[in-house]
């Protein structure tokens, strides 16, 4: 029950142990309003101005700005909304403190220096949006002025790397390594070969898509053939080469024969670039899916044995 007894400053810092100087910042910031003042002009409070002060330094203690506090002591938004605004704002600061201790557990695996600690944080505080828009900038540049595999484009950009809001080290570094990757001019200019191959095949009516089917029944061949230890330059292999150009005329509605051959040796060629592969292993990473196995032995292998049989 309020008495009327109004107190000072030091008699609030000696019944709540809050700092005079804690004490006299709130009342100039507008939370905590003198209930009066003496006749030298010295602020008084009473037990409301006691209780409200309690109110304050437990908002404090849980984070609230001053802001919000005045606003809540303002009626302007309730305890529940304050409370609300307040937890969102801790879920962004877990989330940049989650990313920050991934990045700091990279820079000790790696041992990096401060002026690449400073680069793999910038790269990192990318927002989800910023981090796409690096992505499409990519396709735009390699794939975007000429008209290349449709399907491969869209699976480009439907494929997007989401870091998630807890990342591992491993994730970090897959999304530090990719968006370097990226951003490669000679990555990039290797694309833009591929893309400009495929636009070129298009113009001579190839539309046979992404052909999943026939990189399988490669996949498989050959790699039963390594498991055989079969040499692409013997003739087990020539028997297989024949095999296996002869589905890929099937595939592209056409016959096998020395000039195809030359033609399907510079499209293995041309697609030669094991950071593509790296690629889409990165985006794999980030996004927390399983890893397909390595093709690179398989076209490495197919593309020897193809150079020594060049004929049919």
């Amino acid at each position: 029950m309020d008495d009327g007894t109004l107190y000072s400053i030091g008699d609030l810092a000696r019944r709540t142990g809050l700092p005079v100087r804690t004490i006299r910042f709130y009342s100039d910031a507008g939370v905590l309003p003198p209930t009066d003042r003496s006749s030298a002009n010295h602020r008084r409070y009473d037990l409301t101005a006691i209780a409200r002060l309690e109110l304050v330094r437990t908002l404090r203690e849980l984070g609230l700005d001053l802001v919000t506090i005045r606003r809540v002591l303002a009626d302007d938004i309730s305890m529940s909304q304050a409370a609300a605004i307040h937890a969102d704002a801790i879920d962004v600061q877990i989330q940049v403190l989650r990313v920050r201790r991934a990045v700091l557990r990279l820079v000790a695996k790696r041992d990096a220096t401060t002026k690449e600690m400073e680069l793999m944080h910038r790269i990192v505080q990318l927002s989800e949006a910023e981090r796409h828009r690096l992505i499409h900038d990519f396709i735009d540049s390699t794939f975007g002025a000429v008209d290349a595999n449709p399907e491969l484009v869209e699976l480009l950009r439907s494929t997007m790397p989401n870091l998630p809001d807890e990342p591992t080290a491993e994730q970090v570094e897959a999304w530090i390594e990719l968006a370097e990757l990226v951003q490669d001019d000679d990555f990039k200019a290797s694309i833009r070969r591929m893309a400009a191959h495929q636009a070129a095949e298009r113009a001579e009516g190839d539309r046979t898509g992404l052909h999943h089917e026939l990189t399988v029944h490669v996949r498989d061949r050959v790699t039963q053939a390594l498991a055989d230890g079969v040499e692409p330059s013997s003739a087990a292999a020539a028997e297989i080469v024949d095999e296996l150009v002869a589905h890929y005329a099937r595939t592209f509605d056409t016959t096998d024969g020395p000039e195809y051959r030359e033609k399907l040796l510079t499209r293995l060629e041309v697609a030669n670039d094991p950071r593509v592969e790296r690629y889409w292993a990165l985006i794999s990473t980030i996004n927390g899916w399983a890893t397909a196995p390595s093709l690179a032995p398989v076209f490495d292998w197919f593309t020897r044995a193809l150079q020594q049989h060049r004929t049919p």
